[in-house]
């Protein structure tokens, strides 16, 4: 089972969630893991302190051309859709970072000058703490520079086990990297925050999850005598609200020095087990 979490905006505490909601689970089920998919910056590893294992490079397809093959005619840069790549008279570039590997100009070359090359631009890390035996973390690392963690994203997804209780920590926002994390996920929680911006964002997750038709929840973090904004919205638009973690200096303390939050801070703790507790309701865990 695949239990996304996720926010429209970065801050809300999404990774918090998802780190300690993973060591919760892990507490009374065999097989359940964690997975950073927030592959630009991918910091549950600091709370979780897994020792990495297993360390897979990824790669993209790129094209190179054969300079002496080719004759400029310019029919591969006049079709990608991308500009991926560059014909002037006497000279052809590719420009790799805009490349998406659609691999329309291998075929659309009528020279057959355009061949496939691989080029690194990331990694999936993997390990386990000791400290939490039963958890399984996993981890993709974009490299620094590249535009885009899609096919880091994708290549992560293949670790995902279809017997293991999987907690996808997604990016923030509502771009093609979240829709790629999260678009076969059996249920998502959405961590949002009590303020007009946590519900402007909120709305747009919101969207994006019923395009995909993925059943929801609310979950509202930092909770404070305003979570009328979102408890309004939610009640309007008949959303679930499965709980609410209130507003500490003390979790914010223990959090900024990289601490987990369950079962070392008691009010925390009896908030994310209720949460777990409706969550499992609309689920068989």
């Amino acid at each position: 089972m695949n239990i996304s979490i996720l926010s429209g905006k970065g801050g809300t505490g999404k990774t918090t969630i998802s780190t300690n909601l993973s060591i919760l689970l892990s507490e009374n089920h065999e097989n359940v893991s964690y997975f950073d998919f927030d592959v630009e910056e991918p910091n549950g590893f600091i709370f979780l302190k897994p020792d990495i294992e297993i360390e897979n490079k990824v790669f993209k397809k790129v094209p190179k051309i054969d300079k002496e093959l080719c004759t400029n005619c310019g029919e591969c840069s006049k079709l990608c859709k991308f500009n991926a790549i560059s014909i002037t008279p006497n000279n052809s570039t590719v420009f790799e970072k805009l490349c998406h590997d659609c691999g329309l100009c291998y075929i659309a070359c009528p020279v057959q000058a355009i061949s496939e090359i691989l080029r690194e631009i990331g990694k999936i890390e993997s390990g386990k703490s000791k400290d939490i035996p039963n958890l399984n973390a996993f981890r993709g690392v974009l490299n620094i520079g590249e535009p885009s963690g899609v096919p880091v994203i994708s290549a992560l997804k293949k670790f995902l086990d279809v017997d293991s209780i999987n907690i996808l920590d997604a990016p923030p926002g509502s771009s093609c990297s979240v829709i790629n994390t999260v678009e076969d996920s059996d249920y998502s929680i959405l961590v949002t925050e009590p303020t007009k911006f946590g519900l402007h964002d909120l709305k747009i997750a919101v969207e994006v999850l019923r395009y995909l038709n993925i059943p929801f929840g609310v979950l509202i973090n930092k909770s404070d005598e305003f979570d009328f904004i979102i408890e309004n919205y939610c009640e309007n638009e008949k959303i679930d609200i499965l709980g609410k973690i209130p507003f500490s200096r003390n979790i914010a303390n223990k959090y900024s020095k990289g601490n987990i939050l369950i079962n070392s801070d008691a009010e925390f703790t009896q908030h994310l087990r209720d949460i777990a507790s409706e969550l499992e309701k609309r689920l068989i865990l």
